[in-house]
């Protein structure tokens, strides 16, 4: 039954799956395509390489194009190291709150568009309700490349895609692009006490580290173009998160290994930025193999997310505005599939339940009173599908 205590429910559900990035998910893809099957729709899956993983996809309703794609990813974060008050893999309703892993990124959605399936079937839509279910968001949008070029190949062509990542129901119109290196530097080791005539690969990688530190703060303090002036921070990022390496205090490190990510601004390109830390990356490694021939840097292109441009009269922003009554200007820094999509052809939007400041934390939630928001545009969607 198409209700929101039916939505609720799928909710509940989906959050029981612990779709860490890092695991499978394929018990929750398991879940989905029996739910679909249950109503007589037939799911399309698109493996990952190892096929541990699997995106899906289906099309509900006239195989006619004019319909819209609903976007949203199954993988969630990592809790480990958080400080949760609840379990976060069950959904915990308090004070007008629904906390949990992935009920705001982006498991609330997902359960919206998911209770949307039987709505859109007993609507007589003459237009289809598409959902895409993505893997490995989480990881830089990489999952979902080959889902996106199989719905173009395969479905019924959509006229609008909205990718539900959470912005309080407000139509974004533009994100950031980003690429992602893998940087794993090969030093040498010898006894601390004689480290010229060794390599230290986390002193080297240091090198790179601060080399982002100082485009980081020439990007800040420079004046943004009108293009990157709407963004925050209106300026490209240059950010590491991760860093490991060494084996013990009193001997050069022998490897050292970090991600390095940009997010770029509107206005500037990637494969620039890409061949700017390419090129610091050369110079270090000359010096390193000055010492010890033996010892270099690996780059290893880990992800390439593209930007999501606003587009002239675009139809997906003309949809959600219409639904919602946002008539605001909103782009944001984060990456999504949205990029994906519209740069197979679709016209692209992003519009979700939820807060982003949410996204990542402990004791993530989404608010009651969004998620019931974010059901009521499922509502009047299914009905344009149907006029």
């Amino acid at each position: 039954m198409a209700t929101l205590s039916e939505a609720r429910r799928i909710l509940d559900r989906l959050v029981a799956f612990p779709t860490v990035s890092r695991d499978t998910n394929l018990p929750l893809v398991d879940w989905v395509e029996d739910y679909l099957k249950d109503h007589g729709v037939t799911a399309h899956r698109v493996w990952n390489a190892e096929r541990t993983k699997a995106n899906l996809w289906c099309s509900v309703g006239p195989d006619v194009p004019g319909g819209v794609i609903l976007s949203g990813h199954s993988d969630v974060v990592p809790v480990e190291g958080q400080s949760w008050t609840t379990d976060p893999w069950t959904v915990t309703e308090k004070d007008g709150r629904l906390y949990g892993r992935g009920t705001c990124d982006m498991k609330g959605f997902v359960a919206l568009a998911l209770a949307a399936v039987p709505l859109a079937l007993n609507s007589g839509a003459k237009r289809p309700l598409q959902i895409a279910l993505s893997i490995d968001e989480e990881l830089g949008c990489v999952g979902c490349v080959p889902m996106v070029a199989e719905l173009a190949a395969r479905a019924p062509r959509a006229a609008a895609v909205i990718v539900g990542e959470p912005s309080r129901m407000q139509a974004v119109t533009g994100h950031k692009g980003g690429l992602m290196f893998r940087t794993e530097v090969k030093g040498f080791p010898v006894h601390s006490s004689m480290m010229h005539t060794g390599v230290n690969a986390i002193m080297e990688a240091a090198k790179l580290i601060d080399w982002a530190n100082a485009r980081n703060a020439t990007n800040r303090a420079a004046v943004p173009s009108a293009l990157a002036a709407v963004f925050d921070p209106p300026w490209t990022t240059v950010h590491v998160g991760q860093i490991s390496g060494g084996t013990a205090h009193n001997i050069t490190a022998e490897h050292c290994t970090f991600g390095l990510d940009f997010r770029v601004v509107p206005g500037e390109a990637a494969e620039d930025w890409a061949r700017a830390y390419q090129a610091k990356v050369a110079e270090v490694e000359a010096g390193m193999k000055a010492v010890r021939p033996e010892a270099g840097v690996t780059l290893t292109r880990v992800f390439d997310v593209p930007p999501l441009v606003p587009e002239e009269g675009g139809a997906a922003e003309a949809l959600a505005r219409a639904i919602t009554g946002d008539n605001g200007s909103h782009v944001v820094s984060y990456g999504t599939e949205a990029g994906h999509f519209q740069k197979a052809g679709y016209s692209t939007v992003v519009c979700g339940p939820g807060d982003i400041v949410q996204a990542h934390q402990a004791d993530e939630y989404i608010e009651v009173a969004e998620f019931e928001a974010g059901w009521r545009f499922m509502q009047a969607l299914v009905g344009g599908l149907a006029a």
